[in-house]
């Protein structure tokens, strides 16, 4: 079970953080999140991944401001900033984050 405050310790702990809203019952949700685990894991091995159900966790989702599903949040250096909802792909979300990514760590 997440808490927002879990989650916004993993942000201010860590340098890249990714928190994956879905809910069980969210097919694309289903298919989605192991291709962007996959693709991060390849190309960004520093990013932490938060996963909400927010079927069970409304709490956490309304305080991030998510209302549809899927979203995804990037936090780099502990602040937001790429927010992406339903339609999304992969390679989208990989190529807006690298400069900024390869930036950080340099």
């Amino acid at each position: 079970m997440q808490t927002i405050e879990n989650i916004n310790n993993t942000i201010k702990e860590n340098l890249a953080v990714m928190v994956y809203f879905s809910a069980p019952t969210c097919n694309v949700c289903h298919a989605l999140k192991p291709k962007l685990l996959e693709a991060l894991h390849e190309n960004f091995d520093k990013f932490i991944v938060e996963s909400v159900d927010v079927s069970q966790e409304q709490d956490v989702a309304a305080h991030f401001g998510v209302f549809a599903i899927p979203t995804v949040l990037i936090f780099l250096d502990g602040r937001e900033f790429l927010r992406k909802s339903r339609h999304m792909s992969v390679d989208e979300v990989m190529r807006e984050i690298q400069r900024p990514y390869e930036i950080m760590l340099s």
